[in-house]
C-alpha cells in the first residue's frame, strides 16, 4: 500500500493553483458589460493581454471588440501610456501618429 506525503496532500495541483490565479486576475477585469470605457479599464485590459491572462480573441469576445480596436488602445498605451486611452486624446493623438510615420 503506497502513502502519498502529507506536503503532498495540502498542496494544490499546479493546475488548480493556475486557474485560481486566473480567475481571480479575470474578476478584477472589467465587467464584460461595461458602457464606459475610461483609461483605467482600458489599461487592465491591456494589461491582461500583455501578461497572458487573457488572450487576444478572449477579449475581443468578452469585450464585443474588434481586433484593430485592441491593438489601437495597446499602441495608445505604449506610445503615450495611460493618456493614450483618453477618449478625448484619441483623435490628437491619433493625428500624431500619422505624422511621425
Amino acid at each position: 500500500m503506497s502513502e502519498t506525503p502529507d506536503s503532498a496532500k495540502t498542496q494544490p495541483s499546479p493546475n488548480k493553483t493556475q486557474a485560481h490565479i486566473d480567475e481571480a486576475i479575470l474578476n478584477d477585469l472589467p465587467s464584460p458589460n461595461t458602457q464606459r470605457w475610461d483609461t483605467k479599464r482600458k489599461a487592465q485590459v491591456v494589461e491582461a493581454v500583455r501578461s497572458g491572462h487573457l488572450t487576444l480573441d478572449g477579449a475581443c469576445d468578452i469585450y464585443a471588440m474588434s481586433v484593430d480596436e485592441f491593438l489601437s488602445w495597446q499602441s495608445l498605451f505604449d506610445r503615450h501610456g495611460a493618456k493614450g486611452l483618453m477618449a478625448t486624446r484619441v483623435k490628437e493623438y491619433r493625428h500624431t501618429q500619422r505624422r511621425v510615420r
